[in-house]
């Protein structure tokens, strides 16, 4: 009875009586102990359009600000990159009639990852992608990947590594900022996840599959890693690491116009292709 005390609402009882079912009682004790569920009421398909009838389209440009985010041996930084690279697939979709793009930023400022993913749930979001052009600890690493969220441990070596520079990157923001991710601590989070991580790793194959024709991959499959800025509850959501910054040739590649509206491009018709086969689902 402790549990349910510290529910509030109807869908919160709901889920409680749903771990209730399954979980042993010991697990059901040590959930008690946990912060109380915060999961957003919506359900894991892309949420209402928007009112102009259009699904919205979160784009999250990495880092910003304080935060560089990986630096190529020539002194590119990832942040900017990345944020020509969001612009790039928002003006390729400006003019799509039933897709609007939004950017959790637009400038050069930090945003804490609990934020970006409280952005796009602020927007009603149908889908969100973050932007990377990360770093390895070798040069030789190389290639295009796709991330989406794991409840389970990381995929791959690479996807543990990546994962978990991505996510200290809110240390440069101090532990207040830490401190307020409210999707890091859920209790009863996979019940409420599942389809989320399904229609996420639908996503990650459109991307890969638009990627592929233009450019090498690190991986041929959508991996998977516990990304903070991917633990939305509610919303397919996806991290594309277009290229490795601390590869030469890389670098220099993500220095050019060509090779940024080539990405940019094939991530916003992984997007189309991710909607067009969900509206092929039936109802």
């Amino acid at each position: 009875m402790k549990l349910l005390k510290h529910l509030t609402n109807r869908r919160q009882l709901l889920l409680s009586g749903i771990a209730l079912a399954i979980l042993s009682p010991r697990g059901v004790m040590a959930k008690e102990q946990e912060t109380t569920l915060r999961a957003s009421s919506r359900h894991s398909q892309p949420a209402p359009s928007a009112k102009n009838g259009k699904r919205i389209v979160m784009i999250d440009p990495g880092h910003g600000g304080i935060d560089s985010g990986a630096v190529g041996g020539e002194g590119s930084e990832e942040k900017h990159i990345v944020l020509e690279i969001a612009n790039n697939v928002r003006r390729q979709l400006q003019d799509h009639p039933r897709i609007e793009v939004r950017l959790t930023r637009d400038s050069d400022h930090f945003i804490p990852l609990y934020q970006r993913v409280e952005i796009a749930h602020q927007h009603g979001a149908n889908l969100f992608m973050s932007i990377h052009a990360d770093g390895f600890t070798s040069p030789d690493a190389n290639g295009a990947s796709v991330f989406a969220l794991s409840n389970r441990g990381a995929s791959s070596t690479m996807a543990r590594y990546l994962s978990k520079r991505e996510n200290d990157a809110d240390k440069i923001g101090g532990a207040q900022v830490q401190q307020q991710d409210h999707y890091l601590q859920q209790i009863l989070f996979d019940l409420v996840q599942t389809d989320t991580i399904k229609n996420s790793l639908t996503l990650g194959k459109h991307v890969l599959d638009q990627i592929r024709p233009v450019h090498h991959l690190h991986s041929q499959h959508t991996e998977q890693a516990a990304f903070a800025v991917l633990k939305s509850p509610s919303i397919p959501s996806v991290l594309v690491e277009t290229s490795f910054i601390t590869n030469p040739r890389e670098e220099q590649l993500l220095g050019t116009s060509a090779f940024r509206q080539k990405i940019a491009s094939a991530i916003a018709n992984g997007i189309v292709n991710y909607f067009d086969e969900y509206d092929r689902r039936p109802a």
